[in-house]
């Protein structure tokens, strides 16, 4: 029987590890990433791009973790940012739903940190990324980039174990879970 519970707490984890990032955030690195850094030979211009789109990919991220979604009486899906007192914006009427659900909550602030970390190590431990940035990384550190992404893909996944995430917010997944609640 504890074996059965660890395996389930371990899937879990991964589960919501692969929830971790945006989709639509790690889409767009991957494919403005290569044009940007100019497949890893890099001009000044390339590196301040690339730069950039590291940046606001980190921000998505951490914005991501602080949006979520619900069903509205028609069935369509509403995307709406967490506050401390519900959710922003309010719904056209204010019994459909029950705000309380959606309030902020400190896992909100995990996640949106751990998102962070993990899209960090994805863009900066890129080939092109690397290559572009910090060349002499690659060639002198080349343990540390295999290692890393393990080990923050562990760590990650063992504080989602005990953070498990909810929100079905924007460029998240939608689970059967989420559709299943309908507001009436």
């Amino acid at each position: 029987m504890a074996a059965t519970t660890f395996k389930n707490k371990t899937l879990s984890g991964v589960g919501n590890l692969i929830k971790l990032l945006p989709t639509g955030t790690v889409f767009m690195f991957q494919f403005l990433n290569p044009v940007l850094t100019n497949n890893g030979h890099c001009t000044t211009l390339n590196k301040y791009l690339s730069s950039i789109l590291i940046t606001l990919s980190g921000l998505s991220c951490i914005f991501s973790s602080f949006t979520d979604s619900y069903q509205d009486e028609s069935g369509t899906t509403r995307y709406v940012i967490v506050t401390p007192r519900g959710f922003w914006p309010a719904p056209e009427s204010a019994s459909c739903v029950d705000a309380s659900k959606y309030k902020l909550r400190f896992g909100d602030f995990v996640h949106a940190a751990f998102g962070a970390v993990v899209f960090a190590v994805v863009a900066l431990l890129d080939d092109n990324t690397v290559e572009c940035l910090y060349p002499a990384f690659e060639t002198n550190e080349k343990m540390l980039m295999m290692a890393v992404p393990p080990v923050i893909g562990a760590v990650s996944g063992s504080v989602f174990m005990l953070f498990p995430n909810t929100r079905h917010g924007i460029g998240y997944p939608n689970t059967s879970q989420s559709q299943g609640t309908v507001l009436k």
